[in-house]
């Protein structure tokens, strides 16, 4: 696994943060993509996977949430009362237990402590309102949100006069907020975004009743350039309002943001959406730079991915001469309203805080090392398996044939589209973990294939009327 090394920076990333961006060779082709079983000679090569076309016809499978009915204190002594809550909350920590230990198709970091902070459950921290005014509600943790701020303006190279933000509840948050702030700017302009983009970027152009157009992608999942620049040109007589993906939800592609649009810049909004990998391209090698030196208007990122926190949370930053269109002071609040949300959990920023603290930028750099090696270890490991996978290019994304079993899907919580499944390596994802996961897939593929194979032979006995 030495080779992966090179591929995160080991340079340290206080201000300046990042280095300048190094110019992108053209996308990898689907065979360097994809990799491919052996054939025999003059067989046809395996084809990239495609995820299978939603459809009206498409059933999605639901388990039906079951109720946990509200205990009636009248019903029960205090003593049975109190014996059945801790029974209760006892099972629920077990089952979370249970559950995060075999989590492995979403991006999320479950390795964290945050047990110093536990003693501010009790206080209701409120950061409502625009981060950089203080209301009358002063149970608030702003003095850590600025200070995150201030570190990702850091990282993403704007200066501190320039620039606004939030740390918002989600990375869809984030999203709603970039389109709008972009929609404002260039109310006339058409909303574009690759077909693989994560599903909150329409959902956003929908809300702000924007035209929106939905492009093709290549096979490594970024936005077909051709196809987006062949749509710009199409409608050159509105502005554009560009989503640009930092990592794709299911395969992990990078959309290149150094290409050109043929706009001039009064006439375009670019929104990075970062949710995952916005967090880990700083410190991996070779990678585009997502930078404010560039011609964005906005990036958000998730807090609870890469990072790990026990409430979904996450960052948006956009420049500040585009939040005045967005903005309205309110009285009530003796603050300014510019945020997607009213309240905002005071907590996050703490738990963002913590963690930049105690692990610093080379904290940070050594996880991305951990999840890159790891991500090229468990390819390594399906390919010998004979699992065909695919692994984008600096990517902790190991995309893979869809398991045929169900019940394994959910027990290992795998995120599905169509024939394809992925598993997101984050930090808590250890080499032994892998290790019990390959397994189970192999024995998982295994009875599939040999209950096909009986049934193959209960099909022929009752053609031919053979009971033996």
């Amino acid at each position: 696994m030495e080779d992966i090394l090179p591929l995160v920076r080991t340079a340290k990333l206080p201000s300046p943060v990042l280095k300048p961006a190094v110019p992108r060779e053209d996308s990898a082709s689907a065979e360097s993509v994809v990799q491919q079983q052996d054939a025999a000679p003059g067989s046809p090569r395996l084809a990239p996977y495609q995820a299978l076309p939603v459809t009206k016809s498409t059933i999605i499978t639901h388990n039906i949430t079951p109720a946990l009915p509200v205990l009636e204190p009248g019903e029960l002594d205090k003593e049975e009362l109190e014996a059945r809550i801790n029974k209760v909350i006892d099972d629920y920590k077990e089952k979370l237990q249970l559950r995060t230990d075999h989590h492995m198709g979403y991006p999320y970091n479950l390795d964290f402590d945050y047990g110093p902070l536990e003693g501010l459950q009790k206080y209701c921290i409120n950061n409502l309102g625009d981060p950089f005014i203080e209301s009358n509600y002063g149970v608030h943790s702003r003095e850590f949100e600025i200070g995150v701020l201030q570190w990702f303006a850091r990282l993403w190279e704007i200066e501190v006069d320039d620039f606004w933000g939030y740390i918002t509840n989600c990375g869809t948050e984030g999203n709603l907020h970039g389109i709008l702030v972009g929609r404002e700017a260039l109310p006339d302009g058409i909303l574009y975004a690759s077909r693989e983009t994560h599903y909150s970027i329409f959902k956003a152009g929908r809300m702000y009743r924007m035209d929106a157009v939905k492009v093709g992608t290549l096979d490594s999942g970024e936005i077909d350039y051709d196809e987006l620049q062949g749509h710009l040109a199409a409608n050159a007589a509105r502005p554009a309002i560009i989503n640009i993906n930092i990592g794709t939800t299911v395969k992990g592609a990078v959309d290149d943001l150094d290409r050109e649009t043929g706009y001039t810049e009064d006439r375009f909004f670019i929104h990075c959406d970062g949710a995952l990998f916005g967090m880990m391209i700083p410190f991996v090698k070779r990678a585009p730079m997502v930078t404010f030196k560039k011609p964005i208007g906005s990036i958000s990122v998730s807090g609870h991915k890469f990072v790990g926190s026990p409430v979904p949370c996450g960052v948006v930053m956009t420049r500040l001469r585009y939040i005045k269109g967005v903005s309205s002071d309110v009285e009530y609040l003796n603050s300014r309203d510019a945020t997607i949300m009213g309240s905002r959990n005071g907590h996050a920023p703490i738990y963002m805080w913590y963690t930049f603290t105690r692990k610093g930028y080379e904290g940070l750099r050594k996880d991305v090392e951990k999840c890159l090696r790891n991500a090229h270890l468990l390819k390594s490991m399906l390919d010998t398996a004979g699992v065909r996978t695919m692994l984008n290019e600096l990517s902790s994304t190991v995309v893979f044939e869809r398991p045929r079993e169900e019940s394994f899907v959910r027990k290992w919580q795998l995120a599905c589209e169509g024939d394809i499944a992925h598993v997101v390596v984050m930090p808590n994802i250890t080499i032994r973990k892998l290790e019990t996961f390959v397994q189970e897939l192999v024995e998982s593929r295994a009875r599939v294939s040999v209950a096909e194979a009986l049934k193959l032979a209960e099909d022929a006995r009752a053609h031919a009327g053979d009971e033996e």
